[in-house]
């Protein structure tokens, strides 16, 4: 109140509101009496004004209209404004009643009166908003479209009148900084067509994009895609049609990527090609995740890592007591960091810069934070790499989880999740292999106390050893765009799917358990290279060449997320499943780890893979391809 009595703006809007007040009075005598007031009202007018200006002021005051900003104004301040106004009528004729003669004025007046100072009061706010908000100038803008009006805005067609394409519309003519103009909307709703959104006619359903006559005429260059549940096949169709329609398209986030429904202008994005693989949102149960994670350790190895990164990011929902983040890599580590301390806002962690591989720094890091719960998403995943030093998949990948494992163990570890991958079915290369051994080291030390369990998968989007970056360099650098086999297929699901069901995996299991994440259909690569190649807004073959180089050292046509010998059972979340593999004796692969980490030393690459078939039997190199 102090701050609003040094502002200048504050006696002006005072004086502007004392002035409507004083006119709506003088229009109810004027209309109750046809403009001719006789003189005994013109008297009680002047004589009621000493009264009736500082006592409606003094309402306003008490109801707080002058604390928002009239740019602003909305329903909740049209009621303050209502029950203001009525509350001041009523002291006026109580006043009136009490301390004047009553019988001698008008009753319809002081109706008149409280029409008339609703519509001046509450009609001045809505233009002061008008002129700040959706302005006079986007009204224009809107209704009277014409091509080039604004040379610095974006000319665009919305697809879709849904909530989503409502709320980008009032977004764009509120903002004044809008780079948009948007001048027509389709829909397949046939019920919404001929009518209008905000002064934006729904011309017709998405098919009609490319014949609309009046894409030139407005000068249209985007198309703007408002389904954020749209599927992969439903997106792929809409850019179809903007690409007939020679326009550029960018789409709002999908549901997934939205913080609590809310659509805003600046989340517009180009397509990416998670919305062409169209994965449908993950629901979770958050009370179940949520009870072991809440107020716990968390130790995340890999932390700087695509996977690893990621879960810390949503472990942080949840409300963890500390986050341990270890990592081998310097900067991967710093970079997750800095995004906790100043993006997240969160302080509890602790950075462990290290390598598994270091067996005493393990048992330090274990031993001294006294974990809950660990995430163990650390691992070598370049196959072809691994292919040449296998001796580095024993290493990091076998021997160091071992030494985890085993630590966790005798520290009375509540929990323990292993990160794994769908090449460690039937494997045919190293990574492969090295996974598969890790998935046994777990079982292998089932029911000492710690509840550990795996959660296998395929390729994640995005991830740093992923295709696709590899993609869109070469599309960047004009190609060619190289894959390996016209038939080679893979799973794929986005990092933020793929964490999210770790997470719940992590609170059903009870120890043992082998959980397999419903992957979808397989995605042939030859597609994606061309899909990402359409998305650059290049065509494949024509302007980017496509050249198969074949496979590569241990690859595989195909992948696999379960053998005929595990059984696999479906839990209570559609997307994940559980297996009950063999259990392993801990006498029998502790010497054979033994074998493993003497032919490792030897830097023996076809005794390390002889060494890896006697813990695999299913492992067959010679089959890759």
């Amino acid at each position: 109140m102090i701050q609003q009595l040094r502002s200048i703006n504050f006696y002006i809007l005072i004086l502007l509101d004392a002035a409507l007040v004083l006119a709506a009075h003088a229009l109810a005598y004027l209309t109750r009496f046809e403009f001719a007031v006789p003189a005994v009202h013109l008297e009680q007018f002047t004589s009621v004004l000493p009264v009736l200006v500082p006592l409606k002021i003094a309402c306003f005051l008490y109801f707080d209209l002058y604390k928002g900003m009239w740019r602003y104004t909305s329903l909740p301040e049209l009621v303050d404004i209502a029950r203001a106004t009525t509350v001041s009528t009523v002291l006026l004729l109580a006043y009136i009643v009490f301390f004047r003669n009553f019988q001698g004025f008008s009753r319809s007046v002081f109706i008149l009166d409280w029409v008339y100072t609703m519509a001046f009061v509450a009609g001045v706010r809505i233009g002061i908003r008008m002129v700040y908000g959706t302005g006079f100038v986007t009204l224009s803008r809107v209704l009277l479209p014409r091509p080039g009006q604004n040379p610095e805005q974006t000319t665009c067609v919305l697809l879709g009148a849904g909530k989503a394409g409502e709320t980008l519309l009032r977004e764009s003519q509120s903002n004044r900084a809008s780079d948009l103009r948007i001048v027509a909307i389709f829909d397949d709703d046939r019920s919404m067509h001929g009518h209008s959104i905000h002064g934006v006619p729904v011309v017709g359903g998405l098919d009609a994009l490319p014949e609309w006559k009046r894409i030139e005429k407005f000068g249209v260059t985007d198309a703007l895609i408002a389904l954020p549940d749209a599927s992969g096949e439903e997106i792929r169709h809409l850019m179809t049609l903007c690409e007939r329609a020679d326009l550029a398209c960018r789409r709002i986030p999908s549901l997934t990527d939205i913080a609590g429904g809310r659509v805003s202008i600046k989340d517009l994005r180009d397509v990416d090609y998670k919305d062409l693989l169209g994965r449908q949102p993950v629901s979770l149960d958050d009370r179940k995740i949520a009870g072991y994670l809440r107020g716990k350790v968390v130790l995340v190895t890999g932390a700087g890592g695509s996977i690893g990164s990621e879960l810390c990011r949503q472990i942080l929902a949840y409300g963890p007591k500390r986050l341990l983040l270890l990592d081998a890599s310097e900067y991967a580590l710093y970079t997750i960091q800095m995004e906790l301390e100043h993006e997240r806002d969160f302080h509890d962690y602790e950075t462990l810069l290290g390598s598994l591989c270091d067996e005493a720094w393990v048992k330090h890091i274990i031993t001294a934070h006294s974990p809950d719960v660990i995430f163990h998403a650390a691992a070598y995943k370049h196959v072809p790499l691994l292919e040449a030093n296998p001796w580095q998949a024993v290493y990091n990948n076998i021997l160091a989880t071992n030494a985890l494992v085993s630590t966790a163990v005798k520290r009375g570890v509540p929990r323990l999740l292993i990160v794994s991958t769908d090449k460690a079915v039937r494997p045919t290369n190293v990574m492969g292999a090295s996974k598969r051994v890790t998935e046994k080291i777990m079982q292998a030390h089932c029911g000492n106390g710690t509840a550990m369990m795996a959660v296998r998968f395929g390729n994640v989007l995005g991830s740093t050893g992923s295709v696709i970056p590899l993609f869109r360099r070469q599309i960047e650098h004009g190609g060619p765009v190289t894959v390996t086999h016209p038939d080679v297929v893979r799973y794929f699901m986005t990092i933020e799917e793929a964490c999210q069901l770790i997470l719940q995996a992590g609170s059903m299991g009870e120890g043992g358990e082998l959980f397999v994440l419903n992957m979808g259909r397989p995605v042939r690569i030859a597609d994606m290279a061309a899909d990402l190649i359409r998305l650059s807004g290049r065509e494949p073959g024509t302007d980017i060449e496509l050249r198969y180089i074949g496979l590569r050292p241990g690859e595989k046509l195909y992948e696999e997320l379960i053998t005929e010998d595990e059984g696999v059972v479906p839990t209570q979340h559609d997307k994940i499943m559980v297996l009950r593999g063999q259990t392993c004796d801990v006498l029998t692969l502790t010497r054979h780890l033994e074998e493993l980490r003497e032919a490792a030393d030897s830097r023996n690459p076809e005794r390390i893979r002889q060494k890896l078939g006697h813990l695999v039997p299913e492992y067959h190199p010679e089959k890759a391809g």
